[in-house]
């Protein structure tokens, strides 16, 4: 066999002097070691290779070898609670191989091979399948049902196929005779990370991602295969929101991908998730959690994989039909490693040093979210939540503008709400959702027929306030006549009653759709009593010396998340105070 040796080496990427042995995209093995790259341009007479991992101790003549295969991830039992690299190995069992410092080249199959599962078998011997159906099924973790789908490309008639019992990941459950030729199946499937898996249908989503954060759930919601951009400037809580999602979000699983992110990040993520319990199955976090952890020092190039190792998860787990949601933090880690690998080919820069294919790389990501019929017919969706990190918060940079082309819902962290101690420090000014409308109905049906309209009038409160503090801040608000004043002291009551949260509260670190219906309806409540008030020429002070603002601000920690009989009580009190002031 023809060897294939390195001419040049620039950093992660490669030039092998052969333009005839490599197709675009495949996967190689670089040097002696046997790193992971990946032919990313091919020219007349050499051939460009990214490669994954460090390249360090490489050099000229060294041996490259072609594998003929795209870059893929093995799918199977055993990929929930684990934790993976860029590149899909697992980084405990490399641990306790080698130790913390994990050596170039180092390779582990990124399932465990000696593990048995107690598989469920569901098809019978001369049964005809298609693509997606399912054969098995069995219980990857206590309460999460992995189901043994037949793979997309592969349809025929059973041959043989076991009875139900213990198998490990790679024993041969099925053979499929096909228009090929037989078929083996094991528990697992390769699949190219950057290829799309095939779905029958792409939906709307009258669905919402309920987060149980009100200034999400309420004023911006992201519908169940959405996407989402949370942009923000050092500190402003991007993980911490991200944190707070994968928590509490009703999605069946959460693939979280750190992606270029600081070590210690990433070990707050551990530890957290492995201590936290999830409140649907009163068991650790972790079981309905998958972990892709590329630090900001691991190799530049892996970023590129790790987000789409994570988004190739993602779609195996809602092929089986359920709801998944990815976080990855952050995008713009990885368009950083884009510009550095343009750089190194020396292509030519577009704005601010990025490449010219930034905007497509980005939409390619972000359109592999979606609400789906899968091929076996049953609903699943991937819901895509990335969070950039705009150089000094400034939102006109070349990331964020082109994620905010391609996502639906716009997050935008406020550096002044987050000092503050404002959580989440969401801008309502400058944060959208365009899932309103496909919601409507949902809403209507699961929480409340005028659920929507209390929505828009607190938005138009908050947008009117914002406003009238502009004036107040050039002649102050002595000169406003009083229906101004009190839409801004509904403003302040929206904002730290109901938009500002406590993540350490037992009651207000997630707060149920209902809860968060009742509390709007009580605050739009006061709003249109204060109107009357105001429009008989009594005095707007008067009413602020009852407190009874602060009453209807502590209202959140006051109530129970399961009661909702107190927010009758809470109308009947503004009906009262107001009749009383003279």
């Amino acid at each position: 066999m023809h060897t294939h040796t390195i001419f040049a080496i620039n950093g992660p990427v490669i030039t092998v002097n052969d333009a005839t042995s490599f197709k675009m995209l495949e996967m190689v093995y670089v040097g002696h070691q046997k790193l992971l790259g990946e032919v990313i341009q091919i020219q007349k007479q050499k051939t460009i290779v990214q490669v994954y991992e460090d390249t360090v101790g490489l050099k000229q003549g060294d041996p490259v070898f072609p594998t003929g295969e795209s870059i893929s991830v093995t799918l199977g039992p055993g990929l929930i609670s684990n934790i993976y690299d860029g590149i899909q190995r697992p980084l405990l069992e490399l641990e306790s191989k080698h130790g913390h410092f994990i050596p170039s080249g180092s390779q582990a199959f990124p399932l465990d091979q000696s593990k048995t599962w107690d598989v469920t078998i569901l098809l019978n011997k001369g049964d005809h399948v298609n693509p997606g159906m399912i054969y098995g099924e069995l219980f990857e973790t206590s309460g999460f049902k992995h189901k043994l789908m037949i793979p997309p490309n592969v349809s025929g008639t059973i041959l043989k196929i076991k009875e139900s019992g213990s198998y490990r990941v790679l024993d041969t459950l099925c053979e499929i005779q096909t228009h090929q030729g037989i078929e083996t199946l094991n528990l697992t499937q390769k699949w190219p990370i950057k290829t799309p898996r095939p779905v029958v249908s792409r939906q709307i989503s009258h669905e919402p991602l309920i987060s149980g954060q009100r200034v999400i759930d309420t004023l911006f919601p992201i519908a169940k295969g959405g996407t989402a951009a949370i942009p923000g400037g050092f500190g402003t809580g991007k993980t911490m929101l991200q944190h707070q999602l994968a928590k509490w979000c009703d999605a069946d699983l959460i693939v979280y991908v750190g992606c270029g992110e600081r070590g210690n990040e990433m070990t707050q993520v551990l530890e957290e998730f492995s201590d936290l319990i999830d409140p649907k199955t009163n068991r650790p976090l972790l079981e309905r959690t998958i972990l892709i952890a590329n630090t900001s020092n691991m190799p530049v190039a892996a970023r590129e994989a790790s987000i789409y190792t994570g988004v190739a998860i993602a779609e195996y787990y809602r092929d089986m039909g359920y709801h998944v949601a990815l976080m990855a933090d952050s995008t713009s880690r990885w368009a950083e490693a884009l510009r550095e690998i343009s750089g190194r080919l020396e292509e030519m820069p577009a704005e601010e040093g990025f490449p010219a294919y930034l905007p497509s790389r980005i939409s390619q990501f972000y359109e592999r979210a979606g609400y789906v019929e899968t091929l076996n017919h049953s609903r699943g969706s991937v819901t895509i939540v990335g969070a950039v990190s705009p150089q000094g918060a400034d939102f006109s940079e070349p990331v964020t503008q082109n994620t905010k082309r391609f996502v639906r819902t716009f997050w935008a962290l406020d550096k002044q709400l987050a000092y503050a101690r404002h959580y989440a420090a969401i801008n309502w000014n400058e944060s959208y959702s365009d899932y309103g409308h496909d919601l409507d109905g949902y809403y209507r049906e699961h929480v409340a027929e005028d659920f929507n309209q209390l929505r828009q009038k607190m938005i138009h409160i908050l947008s009117e306030e914002a406003k009238l503090l502009e004036i107040v801040k050039l002649i102050g608000s002595d000169v406003l006549p009083d229906d101004q004043k009190l839409m801004i002291e509904i403003g302040r009551v929206i904002r730290i009653g109901f938009l500002q949260q406590n993540a350490f509260h037992k009651e207000d670190t997630y707060v149920p759709l209902i809860k968060q219906f009742h509390m709007m309806r009580v605050i739009i409540h006061l709003y249109e009593q204060g109107l009357v008030y105001v429009s008989e020429k009594k005095s707007i002070q008067v009413l602020k010396e009852s407190h009874l603002f602060e009453r209807i601000i502590q209202m959140k920690y006051d109530t129970t998340n399961e009661n909702m009989v107190p927010f009758d009580d809470y109308i009947k009190l503004i009906k009262d105070t107001i009749r009383n002031i003279d």
